[in-house]
């Protein structure tokens, strides 16, 4: 199988004015370059408009702790395999409190010691990228940690970035220099 990018992403000068400033809207750094999920995602702005604001909401202004939501993430980057999901969110499961061990850990498939919420989260994780469900056992556990809206936004982050691992991984999105990898 080759790296290339199926679609490559949209240089500022192909762009219009409202997705090349939508495009520029969606970097962690003003300074930075555009990250080529965004860039390759404004071949179809519409779509990149609504799904960023879903996304974001998620990312920036959802009910569960910002901890938690970064171990599911990483641990459905680890489940699809999105080396680029998870270079990503290494800084951010950072700043969100992770420490690079725990988030190690969230890669691997091997018995691992973990808190028992963080066991509660990649049960959830596996259970949704397995079987398209959260088992009984694990829902119960989950509902004496979280309310309803927290219930919610697990089922939806998860369901979120399997979304973007897959198609960051079908469009074959290459990670910006400097991002790291799933370990392997």
């Amino acid at each position: 199988m080759t790296d290339t990018p199926r679609i490559a992403p949209l240089a500022p000068e192909e762009r219009d004015a409202r997705t090349d400033e939508l495009v520029r809207s969606l970097r962690f750094d003003p300074e930075a370059d555009d990250m080529n999920l965004f860039a390759t995602l404004a071949h179809h702005p519409r779509l990149l408009k609504r799904w960023s604001a879903f996304g974001g909401m998620l990312l920036a202004g959802g009910a569960l702790p910002a901890r938690d939501r970064e171990v599911l993430i990483l641990r459905t980057a680890a489940n699809t395999e999105a080396d680029y999901e998870w270079g990503h969110h290494l800084l951010l499961g950072r700043l969100a409190g992770l420490t690079d061990d725990e988030m190690a850990a969230l890669a691997s498939f091997d018995a691992v010691e973990r808190s028992a919420g963080d066991e509660l989260l990649v049960r959830a994780a596996d259970e949704l990228h397995a079987d398209s469900i959260i088992g009984d056992d694990t829902w119960a556990g989950l509902a004496e940690l979280y309310d309803e809206q927290q219930l919610i936004e697990v089922c939806m982050v998860v369901g979120q970035y399997h979304l973007v691992g897959f198609t960051l991984n079908s469009l074959r999105i290459a990670r910006e220099a400097g991002v790291e990898g799933l370990p392997r």
